[in-house]
């Protein structure tokens, strides 16, 4: 990726300094929107690929990017020399150098390692798969996922994103988040992704408003046929913030609602002590 270089200051070029002149400064915004333009384009590229794809096509890259195919062909060379993209004979695949760098994410990478020990200590006592997921727009995207042999493989992974108002994590989210969140998602559409998913905005607030009182949240059936999920948020017990949910995901047949609460509560209480 060629980005413009900076222009050198008056100082390097060994002008006295002056007053800097009134208005919009065009070499700046030049370059601005240069950088604009090369981001604008990378950004689709990155993201045609799905959780799913290994490799894609150069042809198939331009189909889901939208960007033209000469610049998807220089720009897909120049993220090869970086490593956010790989070669895979004709075809290109996300690069090793794009996981090395989410791995730098302080903040979920802090949360993660204090999390691990009590999602590992509720996979003993359930043997059901767990999740660890924070929100993101009108989203949750989950931190971590592990699960025994007969856990849940699809549907959820890690860093995979699922509509608050449909999950488990996302309910127990919901409900303790600001009303104006709420809003922004009934307005973005309550869309179903099975016949039992919550799209009335009124019985969605109302379990919401149970969420609430029982400080715990049950999804039955509105991710997956024959699966359900039990939920609670997690607070930094320093601050009293919400950063995130914890939850028990198990076949409907299986789901011991009842018994998996008191483990959950307990495995967020620690969680939240051992944030700092």
């Amino acid at each position: 990726m060629s980005l413009p270089a900076e222009a050198p200051t008056t100082a390097a070029r060994g002008l006295a300094l002056g007053p800097r002149p009134a208005g919009p400064d065009p070499a700046a915004d030049t370059a601005a929107e240069a950088m604009n333009s090369v981001l604008g384009k990378v950004r689709p590229i990155l993201e045609a690929f799905t959780a799913d794809d290994g490799a894609l096509p150069l042809a198939e890259l331009v189909r889901r990017s939208g960007v033209a195919k000469a610049t998807v062909h220089r720009l897909a060379q120049e993220l090869v020399a970086w490593g956010l993209l790989e070669r895979e004979g004709c075809d290109y695949r996300l690069g090793l150098r794009l996981f090395e760098l989410g791995q730098r994410v302080h903040r979920q990478r802090i949360l993660r390692e204090a999390v691990q020990p009590y999602m590992e200590d509720l996979l003993l006592i359930t043997r059901e798969t767990i999740h660890f997921a924070i929100h993101d727009s009108l989203d949750v995207v989950y931190l971590d996922k592990i699960f025994p042999h007969r856990g849940l493989n699809a549907e959820s992974r890690v860093a995979g994103r699922l509509p608050l108002y449909c999950t488990g994590t996302g309910k127990a989210i919901l409900a303790h988040s600001p009303p104006s969140l709420f809003v922004d998602v009934v307005r973005a559409g309550l869309k179903p992704l099975t016949r039992h998913t919550v799209v009335s905005p009124g019985r969605l607030r109302a379990q919401l408003d149970r969420i609430r009182v029982e400080g715990i949240a049950l999804e039955t059936e509105e991710i997956r046929l024959g699966y359900a999920s039990l939920a609670v948020p997690v607070f930094a017990q320093r601050t009293g913030s919400l950063v995130g949910a914890l939850s028990v995901t198990a076949p409907t047949y299986r789901m011991d609602a009842g018994g998996h609460a008191a483990a959950l509560r307990t495995a967020a209480l620690g969680i939240g002590r051992s944030l700092t």
